[in-house]
């Protein structure tokens, strides 16, 4: 079976944002949307709340919107192109509470690959996350600090961004140490 051909299974979960809905292969998470999330989720998703996968991601979910540290990711598989995949990489890398910049990844990727990467092609990728939350887009800021886009808009990426000790009328980026 190719991976266009594979089943979409989804539940909710509620959180402080609002529902959120994950989306599953069956063994990995491909998608979390949240309301006025601007990505449209998959098509044709069938409900399955007791997937293990599902489970794990609620454990993981609890942690996270009780202020703590979750730890280790439950099995992901966004899929993008190979350059947004780079990115999503990349956001994985920024731990919980730390931050980045569009030019931080850039440098980062241009060490990686050899290649220039653009602040601009960046912002792109990131806004195209699928998995909002669990690749940590919203950790992603402007270089003074300053909030950029999110794909849940800008008051979730604050409630995030406060959820891990921030205050995010006043960020200080800090480049992630890998």
């Amino acid at each position: 079976m190719s991976r266009e051909e594979r089943s979409v299974y989804r539940t909710e979960y509620d959180s402080p944002l609002g529902v959120l809905t994950l989306y599953s292969d069956g063994t990995a998470l491909t998608a979390l949307t949240m309301p006025r999330w601007r990505y449209q989720p998959p098509e044709g998703a069938a409900e399955a709340p007791e997937l293990p996968v599902f489970g794990t991601a609620r454990r993981w979910l609890d942690d996270y919107f009780a202020g703590r540290d979750p730890g280790a990711l439950p099995p992901l598989a966004a899929r993008g192109t190979p350059f947004q995949e780079l990115v999503w990489e990349e956001l994985r890398a920024v731990p919980y509470g730390g931050l980045t910049t569009y030019g931080a990844i850039c440098r980062r990727l241009e060490e990686r690959t050899g290649r220039r990467a653009s602040a601009q092609a960046v912002g792109g990728a990131v806004g195209r996350n699928p998995l909002g939350i669990l690749i940590p887009c919203h950790r992603c800021v402007g270089t003074d600090g300053s909030l950029t886009g999110f794909g849940g808009g800008l008051p979730a990426k604050r409630t995030l961004l406060k959820l891990e000790g921030h205050d995010p009328e006043h960020l200080h980026p800090v480049p992630a140490r890998r």
